[in-house]
């Protein structure tokens, strides 16, 4: 029927997004290494409007420990340091008058502790919403089995959406293996 497979595709697509999310939000946990991803989330007001770090300046990684951030116009350098030392990523930049420099400090055990419980939980919701996918899925079927869709394609319906479930929450645990590895090797 024509209808489960819509609901199928589109279980599929929200599973995978649900996946894409999750590895999006574990690449916002640093494992210790100077990834410029890590200023992600970090907004310089540029000309009085809040503007991605990102749009206003380059970062670039000169080695494991250190990003360097290089402003496109000089005035919003002093911005720029104050948008570092305000956000909650703990690390103190040093300016130069040209560039930023900022240096990550090697993590202590019980910081990488608390970082890989940070990406269980990461992890733990995109599960959730995969599982979520699955129940509203299952639901929207029983509704079509209601309205005369017979009881046998129903239930293979079902069986594939456990299948994706199964297989995108298998991609999850992958994740959360090689997050946990990147956070623990020193």
């Amino acid at each position: 029927m024509e209808e489960i497979q819509l609901y199928l595709e589109e279980a599929k697509e929200l599973m995978q997004k649900a996946v894409n999310h999750t590895v999006a939000e574990l690449l916002k946990i640093r494992a210790g290494k100077a990834m410029p991803n890590l200023l992600d989330g970090i907004m310089v007001a540029y000309y009085g409007s809040p503007t991605p770090l990102q749009q206003v300046a380059s970062v670039t990684t000169p080695d494991a420990r250190t990003l360097t951030i290089k402003p496109w116009e000089r005035n919003l350098i002093n911005e720029i340091e104050r948008s570092i030392i305000n956000s909650d990523l703990g690390l103190a930049p040093q300016n130069n008058g040209e560039i930023i420099i900022l240096t990550i400090p090697p993590m202590t055990e019980e910081r990488r502790r608390n970082l890989v419980k940070q990406a269980k939980n990461e992890c733990e919701s995109g599960k959730i919403s995969i599982r979520t996918v699955r129940k509203e899925t299952n639901e929207s079927l029983r509704k079509l089995q209601k309205e005369g869709a017979s009881e046998d394609e129903i239930k293979r319906a079902e069986d594939s959406v456990q299948k994706f479930t199964d297989s995108y929450s298998a991609k999850i645990d992958e994740l959360l293996v090689k997050k946990e590895h990147e956070i623990m090797t020193v």
